[in-house]
């Protein structure tokens, strides 16, 4: 009876640590393959025209606009970097682009996510957490200040997990918001994806009472 159960218990553990080991590794694989296959749909035109100029396998012929694409966005950026390219992209941007429709919340949206507006939670990198329910209740949630409001209040996302790029929006009061200034965005991201795991290392120092209250900045 005894040997059964060890040979279950061998069989049970070595199963679940093959798991452990190769679901991480086909899930990456998966979202590999699901953003190859997305890019490639978007650049087919292109890969179909070097096929059919220079004979290449699709494959190779994929590869190649991908590059081609990466260094046209260097030449661009760099470009765009000088005084002289910043004025004629700026001239263009007003006459043109800001006339389709959408363009703008488009281009606030890609601001946002990559950081590079000044007004960006990403950029200010403000983690808080926000006692929802007041401080006499036992229960907090983790967020960044995206907003301030002359009135004392704060508006604050929270992102949902595993996917941080979904969440809630609040408008809450000054007094339920507990800044965490050593706790970086990337840190508190990693949390959200995993589930909240390692919450408590970066919220270390709360059971104790000490809080880190922060001011309008």
């Amino acid at each position: 009876m005894k040997a059964d159960r060890g040979f279950w218990f061998f069989v049970r553990k070595s199963l679940i640590g093959g798991v452990i080991i190769l679901l991480p590794i086909s899930i990456i694989a998966f979202f590999f393959k699901w953003l190859y296959d997305a890019v490639t749909s978007l650049i087919a035109p292109f890969t179909r025209f070097v096929v059919h100029t220079f004979g290449l396998p699709k494959f190779a012929a994929d590869w190649v606009v991908v590059a081609v694409l990466v260094v046209f966005c260097f030449l661009v950026g760099t470009l765009v970097a000088t005084r002289l390219g910043s004025w004629l992209w700026q001239r263009f941007e007003a006459r043109t682009m800001t006339r389709l429709p959408g363009y703008r919340l488009v281009k606030e949206i890609i601001l946002q996510v990559f950081g590079k507006d000044e007004d960006s939670p990403f950029h200010r990198g403000e983690v808080a957490q926000i006692w929802l329910y007041g401080r006499q209740a036992d229960v907090s949630v983790m967020g960044l200040i995206t907003s301030h409001h002359d009135n004392g209040r704060v508006t604050v996302f929270v992102p949902t997990g595993p996917n941080p790029t979904t969440g809630f929006i609040y408008h809450v009061h000054e007094d339920l918001v507990t800044r965490h200034p050593q706790v970086g965005v990337e840190q508190m991201m990693k949390s959200v994806v995993a589930c909240g795991a390692g919450s408590g290392q970066l919220l270390r120092g709360d059971s104790d009472g000490s809080e880190i209250r922060g001011e309008h900045s």
